[in-house]
């Protein structure tokens, strides 16, 4: 849900009402081709009545001031026909200028449209593409003993495709200044307006015995409209989405996407591949190996690779790629993808450039968004590297302390790609709108919706405390009524090592207060709050509060508003007084180990009482118990919050094992506690076809256990869609000592709905789950056996398991309106359960992707 959340506002808050452009007699534009749409370096503009002209830079993009009785344009370059284009004046005039090929270009594009005259087998193109893929492994400079190389990369977002006849919108007479901001897109030749510019500068470095790469990031600058995000949680995001392309693999991660790599193992049956032309690049004569989805609204490419003529290594001298037009893919209207490599002495293929440009927009007709990822790769050397053995610790990416006190002289050495007058002026731009009111407030109230929490002082990064999380402030439940709820936590700015928070929080109908309290003291200095990654910290806490056994959403907060709708009564809670002493120490490489000592008491309720088997009754029992939790997850990544973590994707692999012991007697403990626990969960990828998310947990008690410390999978009473809990389960109707438990869900990213004429159009996507759980409840735990053991309180109806599992499938729309997914769910075991009111019906979720 906060995933969701993030993707909305991260899109929403670049689309803004279209802006005008200030008067002048400047005209900017880009030619391209006009089947691949590439830019096109160095071609001809002329004003030929006036004698007036330029030519267009590396990225297809000129400027020209132009007379006033200027009418059109004459472009012209070699291996294109010539194009007069007419001059519309305006403010500000932006052309894209597209130039027809001729000769043999034109004409294989005709043939491809013509499926049936297609076929893989003894086609020259395919035989081609087969022997770059072959090769691949050759040219690979990682095949060295040592590599290392420089890394400068910047990403730009920004607004695009504005109209000058907006001139007199309100937003232009608010913020006249923006327009001293404007830049040209290299995709479409729109002028662009800059929101936020990140730069990275950096030295890679490898090593192939004993295995190691590093990265060194010497230099950290951002600027803009995400300030109010946190900044490394930013960057982790926009990496994950618009990472490095490795063409070589059998898929390309983009978008938290798959794509089938045109030099993948299944691309022979995806793509179909033309030699379409040679092209003369400086003085060097490229084969254009061209390939176009046979499914155009799959997760494919069209594109063109280079290679050099007569080059025995099939070496790849430049990529172009870009989507289908009718690709099921959200919010992106152009994604264009260039890499261009050299040749280095030793053999090896040398990346020099990774350019990466999206043109976005969230609903049809409304205004559009730009982002950019430019990487340069310089200074490549394979030289033993001195500096690797001095790159200590567990993380692969080390950031220098002084990165982010960079200078402007030191980015002037670095920067390896051109920056744009709006990129380079995006700190004075933020100057100028946080001047305007209407402007700084309306961001306030965005990192507050963000964020979760209010700042007692603006700009929230001196705040030293925040209230909060907001979304918690008013739920409501069959024990407390309706609830309400007040809390905030500390931040570095009052302590960087000493950090607490808390609530309080009433029940109308209970008329109980209820309250958290935690003193937590990290070893780590923190910059902002103390859940910042990573932790290393001893925290003290005390909580009075309910618990609602069996519904422990995995995910989100108990008295989250959202969940206040239920399908039945929920009634099925005690009141827990809580102490806890817990350590947690969190390594760079995402394994932890965290240690919870812990007086848990536990108090009936009129709902749920505590009756011993021989009929006694007790308020209150309470366990002291000590919990060991080893977790790995190589390459995790998340979206870090105050108070929760956010994946950003599920593709690394997440292992967590756990040990609880309590021994009866300490501090007045009734009962001993011995349980181990053990989940494992993954996300498999099956290339352009969808992807399959996997979760396993197992269970047991070894020891005589009241039922709340028992195995109880957790029940979903909301008409949401929960991971981990079952939507049709009733809270506690199975108990057990000894459980495995399975999540399983297919992705199927209109593998089915793209082949549907109708369908296809709207650009669903398909959505499988199985789920179920499978346990036994041994005679040692069985209130029924056990006269000195609690009974399972009548209200849960529970009932032993037997030799079937319980099992919940769904089938499933994902991508209504982009940003829906709807279930229908089926209970397909257990059917005649007492109590059992519901066996099927719909589920909802928010689900944002692209």
């Amino acid at each position: 849900m906060r995933k969701t959340i993030f993707i909305f506002i991260l899109l929403g808050l670049l689309s803004a009402p279209q802006l005008a452009q200030c008067k002048n007699y400047l005209l900017q534009g880009i030619v391209r081709d006009s089947i691949t749409m590439e830019p096109l370096s160095g071609a001809s503009v002329m004003v030929e009545r006036y004698k007036v002209g330029t030519i267009t830079g590396d990225d297809g993009i000129f400027q020209l001031t132009l007379p006033e009785n200027s009418e059109s344009l004459t472009v012209t370059y070699i291996g294109y026909d010539k194009k007069h284009v007419p001059i519309r004046k305006g403010n500000v005039n932006m052309i894209d200028i597209r130039m027809k090929p001729v000769g043999l270009v034109l004409q294989e594009v005709t043939v491809k449209k013509k499926k049936e005259k297609y076929s893989k087998k003894n086609n020259p193109a395919v035989a081609f593409m087969q022997r770059i893929r072959n090769h691949g492994g050759e040219n690979d400079p990682r095949q060295r003993d040592n590599f290392s190389y420089d890394k400068y990369q910047k990403i730009t977002f920004g607004l695009n495709n504005f109209s000058d006849k907006d001139e007199n919108s309100w937003m232009f007479k608010k913020f006249p200044f923006l327009w001293e901001n404007v830049d040209t897109s290299e995709v479409s030749g729109k002028p662009i307006l800059n929101l936020s510019v990140a730069e990275e500068s950096s030295r890679v470095f490898y090593r192939k015995n004993p295995k190691t790469e590093k990265e060194l990031v010497t230099g950290v600058k951002r600027d803009g409209f995400d300030e109010m995000l946190d900044q490394g949680s930013i960057q982790t995001f926009l990496v994950d989405i618009m990472g490095e392309v490795d063409l070589f693999q059998n898929d390309i991660n983009l978008l938290q996407n798959r794509f089938v790599s045109p030099l993948g193992k299944l691309a022979p049956d995806f793509y179909k591949f033309y030699l379409s032309d040679t092209v003369q690049v400086e003085d060097e004569r490229l084969i254009v190996l061209s390939f176009v989805p046979r499914t155009s609204e799959s997760f494919g490419f069209v594109g063109q690779l280079y290679v050099q003529e007569g080059d025995t290594t099939m070496m790849v001298r430049k990529v172009s790629l870009r989507i289908p037009h009718n690709i099921n893919l959200n919010f992106i209207d152009h994604l264009f993808l260039t890499q261009e490599f050299e040749r280095h002495p030793n053999g090896s293929q040398i990346k020099t450039s990774d350019d990466l440009t999206l043109e976005l927009s969230i609903i049809g007709g409304t205004q559009g968004l730009y982002t950019r990822r430019s990487m340069a790769f310089t200074n490549h050397s394979f030289q033993p590297a001195a500096e690797l053995d001095s790159l200590s610790g567990l993380s692969s990416k080390i950031q220098q302390e002084e990165a982010l006190e960079r200078d402007e002289e030191f980015w002037d050495s670095v920067r390896s790609v051109d920056i744009k007058k709006g990129e380079k002026n995006m700190s004075g731009l933020m100057t100028q709108l946080r001047r305007v009111p209407i402007f700084y407030w309306t961001e306030q109230v965005l990192k507050v919706l963000f964020n979760g929490y209010i700042p007692t002082r603006v700009p929230d990064t001196r705040s030293k405390f925040d209230f909060g999380p907001m979304n918690t402030t008013v739920s409501g439940n069959d024990l407390e009524g309706v609830r309400i709820r007040v809390g905030g936590m500390t931040t570095a700015m009052l302590s960087d090592h000493w950090f607490s928070r808390g609530y309080v929080a009433y029940g109308t109908k209970d008329h109980k207060w209820k309250y958290r309290a935690e003193l937590e003291y990290s070893f780590n200095k923190k910059k902002f709050h103390s859940r910042e990654f990573p932790i290393h910290s001893i925290m003290v806490s005390h909580k009075y509060d309910v618990d609602q056994i069996g519904q422990h959403y995995m995910f989100t907060n108990m008295d989250n508003f959202v969940l206040a709708l239920k399908r039945m009564p929920n009634r099925q809670m005690t009141y827990q007084r809580l102490s806890r002493i817990s350590y947690l120490l969190e390594l760079e490489n995402n394994f932890s180990v965290g240690v919870d000592c812990s007086l848990d008491r536990q108090e009936a309720t009129k709902y749920m009482p505590f009756q011993l088997g021989d009929g006694t009754m007790l308020s209150h029992y309470q366990e002291a118990s000590m919990k060991v939790t080893l977790r790995y997850a190589p390459g995790e990544k998340f979206y870090q919050m105050r108070s929760l973590r956010v994946p950003i994707n599920l593709d690394a692999p997440v292992i967590t094992l756990s040990h609880e012991v309590a021994p009866k007697g300490l501090f007045g403990s009734r009962y001993t506690i011995n349980k181990t626990e053990l989940s494992l969960q993954k996300r498999f990828w099956f290339s352009a076809f969808g992807y399959f998310d996997a979760m396993v947990k197992g269970s047991h008690v070894w020891s005589r256990a009241p039922y709340p410390s028992l195995c109880i999978a957790n029940s979903n009473l909301s008409y949401t869609i929960q991971p981990e809990s079952f939507s049709f389960l009733n809270p506690m109707e199975f108990i057990n000592d000894s459980q495995v438990e399975w999540d399983a869900t297919y992705w199927a990213n209109g593998a089915i709905f793209n082949h549907i004429p109708l369908l296809k159009k709207l650009q669903l996507r398909e959505v499988f789950n199985f789920k179920g759980f499978w346990g036994h409840l041994s005679r040692r735990n069985n209130p029924q056996y056990d006269p000195e053991l609690l009974r399972f309180p009548e209200i849960a109806k529970t009932i032993e398991m037997t030799g079937r599992p319980y099992m919940e499938a769904s089938v499933g729309i994902d991508n209504i309106f982009k940003c829906l997914r709807l279930d229908y769910v089926w209970r397909l075991s257990y059917l005649d359960s007492p109590g059992l009111t519901n066996r099927s019906g719909l589920r909802v979720a928010v689900h944002v992707t692209f």
